[in-house]
């Protein structure tokens, strides 16, 4: 099984003021600090850039230099992230053909833990196409996408979105219970970057 994790840092963080990726937290950019705990579970992690996309280039080749040689680590830039995160998604998916899942993930979790990520690792069953944790009957993020998918969602229209497209009644999905209260939160704002201070 084959396992990719795409990692989305193309926005604007427009409602936080500050570039969220390049904030510091833990010792690390945000970026680089989600990255570390993703590699042990990834074949490769690919991170989708747009609005400072040198940055992120620079931090990641600075910190990883080479896993980034060694495409362990690959950036893929996204010219039409202004339209949106599902457009980030397409992209990241077009250079994902040859895995069979991917662990699709905001660069606003930082605070995950490592023993989230293989826990919900090992829910991985190929009768699914879908998984997603949940805590407290509330569905969270990250997601666990099958490669049945792939097409569906870059070829769905760019006015769509990922909800949209995992609608169909045709997706099995399995919801996983969790006591990782974390899947629920996102840092968008300076007040949510503070709690994780």
């Amino acid at each position: 099984m084959i396992l990719y994790s795409l990692l989305i840092a193309a926005g604007l963080s427009s409602r936080m003021g500050k570039f969220k990726p390049l904030l510091p937290f833990h010792n690390d950019p945000i970026i680089i600090s989600i990255v570390k705990k993703l590699l042990p579970f990834s074949s490769k992690v690919l991170i989708v850039t747009g609005y400072k996309e040198k940055e992120i280039r620079s931090a990641v080749e600075k910190s990883l230099p080479r896993l980034v040689v060694n495409d362990k680590i690959i950036l893929v830039s996204n010219h039409e992230y202004e339209k949106g995160m599902f457009t980030s998604l397409r992209a990241g998916l077009r250079r994902a053909k040859d895995c069979d899942w991917i662990l699709y993930h905001f660069v606003d979790q930082p605070q995950l833990p490592q023993n989230f990520y293989a826990g919900f690792i090992s829910q991985i069953d190929n009768k699914y196409d879908w998984i997603q944790p949940a805590h407290s009957k509330r569905k969270g993020h990250p997601v666990l996408i099958n490669e049945s998918l792939f097409n569906s969602i870059v070829n769905a229209d760019e006015n769509s979105s990922l909800k949209e497209v995992i609608n169909s009644k045709k997706i099995n999905k399995k919801i996983w219970n969790c006591n990782y209260k974390e899947i629920l939160f996102d840092m968008d704002t300076p007040e949510d970057y503070n709690m994780l201070s």
